[in-house]
């Protein structure tokens, strides 16, 4: 290994597991002695031996936690290029205000005048919302993307159903789109149908109008598309959609490209799904919660999710209004995940509207200038001048040293780097999509190129070497074909 940040390696011999340090009678706290009576616990809930938890001293609690934290990878450790994500950097600031008393201990089920802070704050976050993508007003309650795609969905359907139309049971997606696309149209209750890419990696426009008709209810789509293109026929292809009476969906994945330079409204979208922690720099991943705010133009805001945030033109009080008789209702416990939107204000007032310009324009050269750096290794899948992300392909190692996309990204795990996104999309053969996001240096860039270029070299060197990869991690490279049939859903 020569480049890259430190590897997370397995501790020491004997420190791999807690359970080998144990030993009877060591402690790893004091507890105070009980001021409260005892009591008995019945019979049948003692058991009948000890269970099985490790005695060790407080100081093999602290390293066994913290070597568990050094094998994980994130954005505070290093570069995260997975395309399709946007990985940026969360700004601590974020987490500070998000962290405060005030917000931190509210409960949502309390009276609308003892919380007016709260709800000043998403009024003012959805204002700001509609601003940037073009759209009349928004729900914050959505909390993550696919239940944002599945709400704009509902909202699609609602819209056509109060209509009187006849029947409208497809709705079509790219076909490089993401996967949640056509899984979001069947629970929305249509059918997917798929619109293929020209040569250019663009929306077919001549497929998409033979296959718009009045049975098509819309289009989901993102701009940039998931290629990382601009689709330059966007207004030709919602104009299609809105002839045959349906309606455009854009898939906010790719909003980091476009802040303050283009809005989704301009360009004909009718509802719009926006990832906050893809481009608000919310945490991103783990199971944890998130927020898919929707915006809608003008006919569409009847239907919203129900409360919606209002503000009394008199009093000048901030109240939640329940009283939205052609909602499609609440798709979320209460009013969204609050303190994800949070972050989401902090960023985006904390940038304020040339700021955000900046992220998109950094996001873009960023991209481009790592592409560059990528020239002539892995070169990109289309001729088109990419966006905030660009899909590159590994097809030239497999074909001269049968080295696959994989074993590419297993190796940037030993040189001490997360992979990019791999096989996805997957029109792209031996695909590998990267985004470094607006947050990464020059220096990281150039350093992360290294690396893919070290990999390269070593494909023709050394292939073995990168199909074996990685080897310096706590768990080698796993039989994913095996996992995925043989799941193992408890530990």
């Amino acid at each position: 290994m020569t480049i890259g940040a430190p590897v997370r390696r397995q501790g020491p011999r004997g420190e791999g597991s807690i359970l080998g340090i144990s030993r009877p009678e060591r402690r790893a706290s004091s507890l105070p002695r009980a001021d409260v009576p005892g009591a008995t616990l019945p019979s049948d809930a003692i058991r009948a031996t000890p269970p099985r938890l490790p005695e060790v001293a407080e100081r093999d609690l602290v390293r066994h936690y913290t070597r568990l934290s050094q094998m994980n990878f994130g954005v505070d450790t290093g570069i995260y290029p997975l395309g399709s994500c946007t990985m940026k950097y969360n700004p601590k600031v974020a987490e500070t205000v998000a962290g405060a008393p005030g917000f931190q201990r509210l409960h949502p089920l309390q009276p609308d005048n003892t919380v007016q802070g709260a709800l000043e704050l998403l009024w003012r976050l959805e204002g700001a919302l509609c601003e940037i993508t073009g759209m009349a007003r928004a729900t914050l309650q959505p909390p993550a993307g696919a239940c944002g795609e599945l709400t704009g969905l509902l909202l699609m359907r609602a819209y056509h159903q109060a209509g009187g139309g006849g029947p409208r049971r497809r709705v079509v997606i790219p076909d490089s789109a993401h996967g949640t696309n056509p899984a979001s149209v069947r629970m929305g209750g249509y059918e997917a149908v798929s619109v293929p890419s020209d040569p250019r990696g663009l929306v077919d426009v001549g497929e998409l109008r033979k296959i718009v008709d009045e049975e098509v209810a819309g289009l989901m789509l993102t701009n940039p598309n998931t290629l990382g293109l601009f689709e330059e026929e966007i207004q030709d292809i919602t104009s299609i959609v809105h002839d045959a009476g349906g309606l455009v969906y854009y898939d906010g994945a790719n909003l980091n490209a476009i802040l303050g330079r283009c809005r989704p409204g301009d360009m004909g979208f009718d509802i719009v799904h926006i990832n906050t922690h893809k481009t608000f720099a919310t945490p991103h991943g783990g199971g944890g919660p998130g927020a898919g705010p929707v915006g809608v133009r003008e006919e569409l805001v009847p239907f919203l999710p129900a409360p919606t945030v209002e503000k009394d033109g008199t009093s000048g009080a901030f109240y939640l209004d329940h009283d939205r008789p052609r909602s499609i209702g609440r798709v979320h416990g209460f009013n969204g995940n609050f303190g994800v939107l949070v972050r989401a204000y902090a960023y985006v007032f904390g940038h304020g509207a040339d700021g955000l310009k900046h992220v998109a324009e950094h996001a873009v050269l960023n991209a481009n200038y790592l592409a560059e750096l990528l020239r002539g290794v892995y070169p990109l899948a289309y001729s088109e001048p990419p966006m905030h992300e660009f899909v590159a392909t590994a097809r030239p190692l497999k074909e001269r040293h049968g080295v696959r996309a994989m074993d590419v990204a297993k190796r940037l795990i030993d040189l001490g780097y997360h992979p990019p996104t791999v096989y996805f999309p997957l029109v792209v053969d031996e695909a590998m999509m990267v985004e470094p996001t607006e947050t990464e240096t020059k220096e990281s860039l150039e350093a992360f190129a290294a690396a893919l270029r070290q990999a390269a070299g070593e494909a023709e060197s050394d292939p073995a070497l990168l199909r074996e990869a990685p080897t310096s991690t706590p768990v080698r490279r796993l039989d994913e074909a095996r996992a995925a049939r043989s799941l193992r859903l408890r530990w």
